[in-house]
């Protein structure tokens, strides 16, 4: 774990000047609302013209691709993220050779990705890409083989490195509203209720911050520990884990393999490169698994022609599982939550940890 230096208490955050570098809008009220629980915090949109735009700036908020230079940030004392993922920042030096607090958004996509992973994988189990091209060629067929409805089918929300985090969570909510049992699988155990809880950003009443959804949990950082989690009897994999060195080709073709007892259906909505894409497509060909959605691939942009476009059983969406009309009203709530943290001295939500990259 990081250790933290907590700030004194300053409730105003008087002295602090917040940079709004992120060009999409925040709610309506966002300048209100920091007015009022902040009185004494400056707030500056971003102006790219301006020289002197990071000038006495201590906070700021946007995304791995407008960070300023070391020079500039040298009051910096937090960058909020909008964005969940943190692997934008490594390489970068004012990340690397800094001790600027810098946190993620992780939070704000679990209900839209969450209705992603689950609408989906049922498009798949009721056979409607195969009835939309009926539909487009004006034909009326019925498909031969019946549809497997999702009650008593297995969910495992594979967050692993990062735990049983955001997303995982809100699609155990939902799948275990529809009947299904859920394995929760994490790097290190979680055997205490205190250990099974998040903290971290969700909004009201979503997602599982109690840790109290999964049927079973899983643990470890093993080829062999990860493969007792995937052998356990799943129906749907949900891959939501962030690109690090230590993810990067974890879903491969052993992995897959052990998945074959039930054809379980792959889901991936965290990086592409976490499932090896030769692999994946030679598993779809064989009938290893029996489908897969995927919002994210390797590479991506998924080019013309490639041959995973033409791949058995699968689903391909741009990257959009994350994408909503309510991210930035999202966003707001986190940096409000972390704003709140830093004037009472408390440690800040979702903060990145250097040595994990995550």
């Amino acid at each position: 774990m990081t250790l933290v230096k907590m700030a004194p208490p300053n409730k105003t955050l008087k002295g602090h000047k917040l940079i709004l570098t992120d060009a999409r809008d925040l709610p309506s009220d966002a300048l209100s609302r920091l007015h009022a629980s902040f009185p004494d915090l400056q707030v500056q949109p971003f102006d790219a013209e301006a020289a002197d735009i990071w000038k006495n700036a201590t906070l700021a908020l946007g995304t791995s691709r407008n960070l300023p230079t070391m020079a500039q940030a040298r009051k910096l004392e937090l960058f909020q993220l909008t964005s969940a993922g943190a692997d934008g920042l490594s390489g970068q030096p004012i990340f690397d050779d800094t001790e600027i607090s810098f946190c993620t958004a992780s939070g704000v996509h679990g209900p839209q990705i969450s209705e992603w992973v689950v609408s989906t994988f049922l498009a798949f189990q009721h056979r409607l890409p195969e009835y939309l091209g009926n539909q487009q060629q004006g034909q009326w067929k019925i498909s031969k083989n019946p549809t497997d409805d999702s009650v008593g089918q297995r969910v495992q929300i594979s967050r692993g490195i990062l735990g049983y985090g955001s997303v995982g969570r809100q699609v155990a909510r939902v799948c275990k509203a529809m009947g299904m049992t859920v394995h929760a699988y994490t790097l290190h155990p979680r055997r205490t209720p205190g250990s099974r809880r998040d903290d971290s950003y969700a909004p009201p009443g979503l997602g599982d911050p109690s840790g109290d959804l999964p049927d079973r949990w899983f643990a470890g950082g093993s080829t062999a520990e990860l493969h007792a989690f995937l052998g356990s009897g799943l129906d749907l994999l949900v891959v939501a884990l962030p690109l690090t060195a230590r993810t990067r080709g974890l879903i491969a073709g052993p992995e897959l393999e052990v998945l074959r007892a039930r054809r379980a259906f792959l889901s991936n909505v965290g990086r592409g490169p976490i499932v090896r894409t030769a692999d994946l497509m030679d598993a779809l060909e064989r009938g290893v698994i029996r489908g897969a959605a995927l919002d994210v691939t390797d590479p991506e942009p998924l080019p013309d022609g490639h041959p995973l476009w033409h791949a058995k059983n699968v689903i391909i969406t741009p990257h959009v599982s994350g994408a909503t009309s309510k991210y930035m009203e999202r966003v707001f709530e986190v940096l409000m939550a972390n704003l709140t943290r830093l004037s009472n001295g408390e440690r800040l939500m979702n903060l990145i940890s250097r040595k994990e990259g995550y």
